[in-house]
Protein backbone atom coordinates (compact mmCIF):
# COMPACT_ATOMS: atom_id res chain seq x y z
CA UNK A 1 0.00 0.00 0.00
CA UNK A 2 2.87 2.24 1.42
CA UNK A 3 4.54 1.82 -2.33
CA UNK A 4 1.75 2.06 -4.67
CA UNK A 5 1.43 5.56 -2.57
CA UNK A 6 4.31 6.47 -2.91
CA UNK A 7 4.69 6.03 -6.55
CA UNK A 8 1.29 7.66 -7.21
CA UNK A 9 2.72 10.66 -5.62
CA UNK A 10 5.64 11.35 -7.27
CA UNK A 11 3.74 10.54 -10.17
CA UNK A 12 1.31 13.40 -9.38
CA UNK A 13 4.40 16.02 -8.51
CA UNK A 14 6.11 15.04 -11.63
CA UNK A 15 3.12 16.17 -13.95
CA UNK A 16 2.41 19.20 -11.57
CA UNK A 17 -1.50 17.95 -10.12
CA UNK A 18 -2.61 16.97 -7.05
CA UNK A 19 -5.70 14.51 -6.22
CA UNK A 20 -8.33 17.07 -6.33
CA UNK A 21 -7.58 17.38 -10.11
CA UNK A 22 -7.62 13.64 -10.43
CA UNK A 23 -10.87 12.67 -12.79
CA UNK A 24 -10.39 8.90 -12.41
CA UNK A 25 -7.74 6.77 -10.53
CA UNK A 26 -7.66 3.18 -11.77
CA UNK A 27 -5.94 1.22 -8.59
CA UNK A 28 -4.79 -2.37 -8.51
CA UNK A 29 -7.85 -4.26 -7.01
CA UNK A 30 -5.80 -5.89 -4.58
CA UNK A 31 -8.42 -5.35 -1.45
CA UNK A 32 -10.78 -2.68 -1.15
CA UNK A 33 -8.79 -1.15 2.12
CA UNK A 34 -5.95 -0.72 0.00
CA UNK A 35 -8.05 1.28 -2.29
CA UNK A 36 -9.14 3.31 0.26
CA UNK A 37 -5.84 3.97 2.32
CA UNK A 38 -4.36 4.51 -1.29
CA UNK A 39 -7.10 7.25 -2.44
CA UNK A 40 -7.47 8.97 1.04
CA UNK A 41 -3.24 9.46 1.34
CA UNK A 42 -3.57 11.11 -2.27
CA UNK A 43 -6.55 13.61 -1.89
CA UNK A 44 -9.01 11.77 -4.29
CA UNK A 45 -12.20 12.34 -4.19
CA UNK A 46 -14.60 9.20 -3.10
CA UNK A 47 -16.29 8.98 -6.26
CA UNK A 48 -13.11 9.45 -8.57
CA UNK A 49 -11.68 5.96 -7.95
CA UNK A 50 -12.93 3.05 -9.61
CA UNK A 51 -13.49 0.22 -8.06
CA UNK A 52 -14.58 -3.07 -9.51
CA UNK A 53 -12.95 -6.17 -6.92
CA UNK A 54 -16.67 -6.20 -5.62
CA UNK A 55 -17.46 -8.05 -9.08
CA UNK A 56 -14.24 -10.00 -10.10
CA UNK A 57 -11.94 -9.88 -6.66
CA UNK A 58 -8.26 -9.38 -7.73
CA UNK A 59 -7.34 -10.61 -10.58
CA UNK A 60 -3.84 -9.30 -10.28
CA UNK A 61 -2.01 -8.90 -14.03
CA UNK A 62 -5.88 -8.07 -14.95
CA UNK A 63 -7.02 -5.66 -12.32
CA UNK A 64 -6.57 -2.38 -14.15
CA UNK A 65 -7.59 -3.02 -17.57
CA UNK A 66 -10.79 -5.15 -16.44
CA UNK A 67 -11.35 -1.44 -14.28
CA UNK A 68 -10.94 0.84 -17.36
CA UNK A 69 -12.94 -1.37 -19.33
CA UNK A 70 -15.56 -0.70 -16.27
CA UNK A 71 -15.35 2.10 -15.85
CA UNK A 72 -15.86 2.93 -19.73
CA UNK A 73 -18.59 0.44 -20.20
CA UNK A 74 -20.33 2.36 -16.90
CA UNK A 75 -20.21 5.61 -18.47
CA UNK A 76 -17.36 7.23 -16.21
CA UNK A 77 -15.04 7.98 -19.28
CA UNK A 78 -15.06 11.24 -20.87
CA UNK A 79 -12.63 12.85 -23.48
CA UNK A 80 -9.26 14.24 -21.95
CA UNK A 81 -9.77 12.88 -18.51
CA UNK A 82 -6.54 12.94 -16.29
CA UNK A 83 -6.54 9.01 -15.18
CA UNK A 84 -3.62 7.73 -13.32
CA UNK A 85 -3.20 4.23 -12.59
CA UNK A 86 -0.81 2.27 -9.67
CA UNK A 87 -0.19 -1.24 -9.21
CA UNK A 88 2.02 -3.29 -6.94
CA UNK A 89 2.72 -6.85 -7.06
CA UNK A 90 3.42 -9.20 -4.33
CA UNK A 91 5.12 -5.75 -2.07
CA UNK A 92 7.93 -6.10 -4.30
CA UNK A 93 7.21 -4.38 -7.49
CA UNK A 94 4.74 -0.55 -7.80
CA UNK A 95 4.57 0.80 -10.76
CA UNK A 96 2.23 4.19 -11.95
CA UNK A 97 1.04 5.90 -15.16
CA UNK A 98 -1.01 8.76 -16.33
CA UNK A 99 -2.98 8.63 -18.78
CA UNK A 100 -5.04 11.03 -20.75
CA UNK A 101 -7.98 9.39 -21.74
CA UNK A 102 -9.09 10.08 -25.96
CA UNK A 103 -11.25 8.22 -28.21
Amino acid sequence: MRKQTEACLKLLERNGLKGSDIDAFIPHQANLRIINATADRLGLRPESVIVNIDRYGNTTAGTIPLAYEHSHRGGQTEEGQSRPDGSVGAGFTVGAALLRWAF
